[in-house]
């Protein structure tokens, strides 16, 4: 990891060219990475915000703070190390804000999610392939492609919407085609239907699939169609000049293990971790990161962990084990998905929540944090786990480019954040 400071914001710099030791202004590298830290964690909270205002609702102190963040990082305004770490932490209860302003929107407008069966695999029939994260352009897809003979699949962090009673009821809502985000490539060339990408996490296009990608709302790719006010028309038409998909031998995901849901398994849950049955519950997911190695990690780990553990799981890095069958424990079943990565926020409603079930503060839970971490998202969902106080929450293996010594040594001195190491090794220090 790189130790040293860049900042080429301004005028002032070293050469004219960029600050890499300390900045002419006075900025230190603690400082600089904080003030990098605030701006990539405004960036998740916009992408959250953004989503609600699609369903018509909008929040003053969210709006609020992402300007005094954002000015607070412009040259010569705040050279306060302590004031940018207390931002940080405001930015997680902000971000936690719109997470449960995007989940109030989804619920109010869908249903809360109830657990589902999603096939993997292709059904007979024309179809559509949806990818990002944004359940509005899928119902209104829905909506237009009701009794015209074309089936609508979901990729990566779509999968969720299964789950929602709303969307689910849709019988053309067929199932789930490929897995994280890092596998589109090759499943979008696979499958000779549209594309429809409508947030984060599409990539540029092969030319396999050029000529059959599109995008809405926040999505936009080079030399692609960009589809404005929800009218999906062309997209329809290719549709139904494709040929017709042949059918798959299928596999399956499980998801849509809603608040309500989990929260109505509390009393066996209290029984079976006072009884023993439970020894420890883990968060696990995050982001994946492409083609390394030291990914496989989560595999490994999710396949190593006793029989008397219990996975949540959240966000595209689930897909590294969410095919495995792990079984129940008297009914709980050992792998619970709670959906998209903004669905962090109903892992932190349960936590609360099982904070009086048991009668114990947050930390003194049966449950660890193991997360993968990657883009500016999971930034800020970080800072809102740290934010509600948590401690002893594992990251890695791969982190994002821009931490560095200082950085990490911030997170650790103040919020006991911890390095994976090996999954043998993670395992035996959290488990004993």
């Amino acid at each position: 990891m790189n130790d040293k400071m860049f900042c080429y914001q301004c005028s002032q710099t070293v050469n004219a060219e960029g600050c890499t030791v300390a900045g002419v202004c006075g900025k230190n590298e603690t400082l600089a990475r904080l003030q990098d830290n605030l701006i990539f964690t405004l960036k998740g909270i916009s992408a959250y915000a953004y989503q609600m205002r699609e369903f018509g609702e909008t929040d003053e102190e969210i709006n609020a703070f992402i300007e005094k963040g954002l000015y607070s990082t412009l040259t010569n305004v705040n050279f306060d190390i302590q004031s940018f770490i207390d931002m940080a932490v405001e930015a997680g209860q902000i971000n936690i804000k719109a997470m449960a302003g995007l989940k109030k929107a989804h619920i109010d407008n869908y249903g809360e999610p109830v657990p589902v069966e999603v096939p993997k695999g292709a059904s007979k029939g024309h179809g559509i392939l949806v990818t990002g994260h944004d359940l509005k352009v899928l119902e209104e897809l829905l909506k237009q492609t009701e009794g015209k003979g074309i089936n609508i699949y979901t990729h990566s962090e779509m999968l969720i919407a299964h789950g929602y009673p709303e969307l689910k009821k849709y019988e053309h809502l067929k199932g789930q085609l490929g897995g994280a985000w890092i596998d589109q490539k090759e499943v979008f060339a696979k499958y000779n239907i549209p594309i429809l990408v409508t947030t984060n996490c599409g990539l540029i296009p092969l030319d396999s699939y050029a000529d059959r990608i599109y995008t809405s709302g926040i999505a936009q790719l080079p030399n692609t169609p960009h589809i404005d006010n929800y009218d999906f028309s062309d997209i329809i038409k290719q549709a139904l000049e494709l040929p017709e998909l042949e059918e798959e031998e299928k596999t399956s995901y499980t998801t849509g293990f809603g608040k309500t849901t989990v929260l109505s398994l509390a009393d066996t849950i209290k029984e079976a971790v006072l009884s023993g049955k439970i020894k420890q519950f883990f968060v696990m997911g995050g982001c994946d990161t492409p083609f390394n190695k030291e990914m496989e990690y989560y595999t490994e780990f999710a396949k190593q962990l006793p029989e008397d553990t219990v996975i949540l799981c959240v966000g595209c890095g689930k897909y590294r084990f969410n095919d495995l069958d792990l079984g129940d424990i008297d009914g709980i079943p050992r792998l619970i998905d709670l959906g998209q990565c903004n669905d962090a926020i109903v892992g932190a409603e349960i936590l609360t929540a099982l904070t009086e079930v048991f009668d114990m503060e947050l930390n003194d839970l049966p449950v660890t944090f193991v997360l993968s971490w990657m883009e500016q998202k999971a930034v800020s969902i970080l800072w809102s786990l740290l934010s509600l106080g948590l401690t002893n929450i594992h990251i890695g293996p791969v982190l994002p480019a821009w931490i560095d010594e200082t950085i990490l040594t911030v997170l650790v001195d103040n919020f006991d954040l911890k390095l994976i190491n090996t999954p043998e090794e993670d395992i035996k220090e959290i488990l004993g």
